[in-house]
């Protein structure tokens, strides 16, 4: 029987949270079968990457998926089977309360609806005179590479006061994590042909180093095409060239706007180009499926803990590279994340280039071998969670 799913998200990084929260939703119902209701505090946010929805419904369905505006004044009219509060979002009291209420219920039932047959308790979903489980309550947490995830997945956390158990479920890298958000029959790209033009997507906060990178690009002895998509990435090319709705040129490099892409649409870019600038968790993770050379800028964190998960991620990335190309790797990715000189360090990344790309299939089929994280998530709660 399918389960109702109810999965919270508050945008904070205009598309990161809920680029991977809407990828979850139609996944569980699309390939799983689950009634997926997904709340979201900002529905702008989801219509780009999304261009059926419309955010000045509070209601509709998608691709399967209920949409339901997160409004400040939350009416609940029914708790889920699972609860997925995405990236510590904080679910509203109102609705915390109710999961409460529906597990003391629950507990009641239990221990008053022993079958005649056996004595056991009749546990079931659905039907007449049956009676759902107490809600399971998972808080999604943030990608990481990190070697401590790998103890930490699947915890439980019992709630200080009341009697609900949250149990933390990280994506990562590893068969002892939630794995990674993987569509069936998602693509990976074929190898790169020996096209004249250089086809780089520069998708990328605005703290990027930018014209650093534009200098480099210009001064390349081969033809460039970037592919600059609205937003902050655009904002960081403008400030360095200047307000051009046509694009510029700069020595040997075009800088092309590019308009909004749907999240398919985009997956297809990556895989398009010979080079992706990605950044965050959701491009990043799309860049590794898209079998391409990728430079990842991470998300900036208090007390630069975002470095430690950067390098983490670099040691297993780069183990199986031969030790040069994964010094070039090393040394673009730290510039890009500022610390280090992008134009020093951008001639031996595009150098290494094809051997990264053949890297990069490689990682991609690997991780691939692995459960996907949505399929891995529905294992986790029918395992009697």
């Amino acid at each position: 029987m399918p389960l109702h799913w109810d999965i919270f998200c508050r945008v904070v990084d205009n598309y990161g949270d809920i680029g991977v929260c809407w990828r979850l939703a139609r996944q569980l119902a699309g390939e799983h079968g689950q009634a997926v209701r997904l709340w979201v505090d900002d529905l702008s946010s989801l219509s780009p990457l999304c261009p059926a929805c419309d955010p000045g419904l509070s209601k509709q369905w998608v691709e399967g998926v209920e949409l339901r505006h997160w409004a400040r004044d939350f009416v609940l009219d029914r708790v889920a089977d699972v609860v997925v509060e995405a990236f510590a979002c904080e679910l509203p009291a109102a609705y915390v309360a109710s999961m409460a209420d529906a597990f003391r219920s629950e507990q009641w039932k239990e221990r008053h609806s022993m079958s005649v047959a056996d004595g056991q308790p009749s546990l079931s979903h659905g039907g007449r005179g049956a009676f759902r489980r107490p809600p399971c309550w998972i808080n999604l947490e943030y990608l990481t590479a990190e070697t401590w995830v790998d103890g930490c997945h699947g915890q439980a956390s019992p709630h200080p006061a009341l009697p609900l158990v949250k149990y933390f479920f990280f994506p990562g890298f590893t068969s002892a994590t939630g794995g990674l958000l993987r569509e069936a029959g998602l693509p990976v790209a074929p190898p790169s042909d020996l096209a004249e033009t250089l086809e780089i997507s520069l998708f990328c906060y605005d703290t990027a180093p930018v014209g650093d990178l534009i200098a480099a690009l210009a001064a390349s002895s081969r033809p460039v095409l970037c592919h600059v998509p609205p937003g902050k990435p655009l904002a960081a090319v403008t400030a360095v060239l200047g307000p051009s709705a046509a694009g510029w040129r700069l020595g040997n490099a075009r800088i092309e706007p590019l308009p909004f892409l749907p999240l398919d649409d985009y997956d297809a870019l990556l895989r398009h180009c010979a080079i992706n600038f990605v950044r965050g968790e959701d491009s990043f993770v799309r860049a590794q499926w898209a079998g391409r050379p990728f430079v990842w800028q991470i998300y900036p964190q208090a007390d630069d803990a975002h470095r430690v998960k950067l390098d983490a991620f670099l040691d297993r990335y780069g183990a199986a590279l031969a030790p040069a190309t994964a010094a070039h790797v090393r040394a673009m990715f730290h510039a890009w994340n500022g610390d280090g000189d992008v134009a020093a360090a951008w001639p031996g990344f595009l150098a290494h280039a094809p051997e990264i790309a053949r890297h990069n299939r490689n990682w991609a089929r690997q991780l691939a071998e692995q459960p996907d994280l949505a399929a891995n998530l529905v294992k986790f709660v029918a395992g009697g969670v």
